[in-house]
């Protein structure tokens, strides 16, 4: 056996909507778990304006918001958690299969590894992020309707405000982590911190800067990739899923 770092490729997309967002994720989630592609880590924004609903959250609730963040195009997410206004911000997602060596301290310490992360990316961009460390009683059902209103243990806070959550759903063969973070706010509904920097320089930053942490951390080689046809291909297979009056309004 090879003595070699595992390696985990870097994907970096340029702005999609939400249905081509959420079914390259579940595309990943399905093609890592069946072994068809390698461990990825990927970082994205979205292009317009989208709000997400966690799995379990009732559409009813989003279409009693209010406007502007009443109005914006609506899609559903693979995870779970509560909603998100995805604006001036930067989604990743991380997809493995079980048993890899990032799952090795269990699920659950994903998110303090990816956190951690972040938290020493946003340093040069001269953001002091700190963890939660206390969970509220909001669970998939319950809480404030914004993912960014409820606090996890492993949520990144600036100022007592949120700055970065994460969620993640699992199958019988990978795991998918899925976390945002705010980079500016233009929507008053949507509470939460922001690194309140020029967002294409944060980006721009931040997709080096994270994934050279998390190699740092962790020992792997993170390693900046492609796409391949195939994977696309199972994306925009997808895509009709998620832009369905049925999937969005399932609860």
């Amino acid at each position: 056996m090879s003595d070699a770092p595992q390696q985990v490729r870097v994907l970096c997309d340029d702005p999609l909507d939400g249905p081509r967002n959420m079914a390259r994720d579940e595309a990943l989630l399905t093609r890592v778990g069946s072994g068809d592609s390698e461990p990825t880590l990927r970082l994205y924004q979205w292009n317009p304006p989208t709000m997400s609903l966690g799995y379990f959250q009732r559409f009813a609730d989003y279409d009693a918001l209010e406007p502007p963040a009443g109005r914006l195009d609506v899609v559903r997410r693979l995870t779970g958690g509560g909603a998100i206004l995805h604006d001036r911000e930067l989604t990743y997602s991380l997809a493995v299969p079980l048993g890899h060596a990032l799952l090795s301290d269990g699920p659950r310490k994903l998110y303090d590894l990816l956190h951690q992360a972040i938290a020493e990316s946003l340093k040069p961009l001269r953001v002091s992020a700190e963890r939660c460390g206390a969970s509220d009683d909001s669970g998939p059902r319950r809480g404030p309707f914004f993912c960014f209103e409820r606090r996890h243990e492993a949520d990144l806070l600036v100022g007592g405000e949120k700055l970065a959550g994460s969620a993640q759903r699992r199958t019988r063969n990978a795991l998918l982590q899925h976390g945002s973070i705010v980079l500016g706010r233009r929507f008053d509904q949507h509470k939460s911190a922001a690194v309140s920097t020029d967002a294409k320089e944060a980006v721009k930053h931040l997709s080096i800067a994270i994934p050279e942490a998390l190699s740092r951390r962790c020992g792997l080689d993170f390693v900046t990739g492609i796409w391949s046809r195939w994977e696309l291909l199972s994306a925009e297979a997808l895509r009709s899923k998620y832009a369905s009056v049925e999937w969005t309004r399932r609860t």
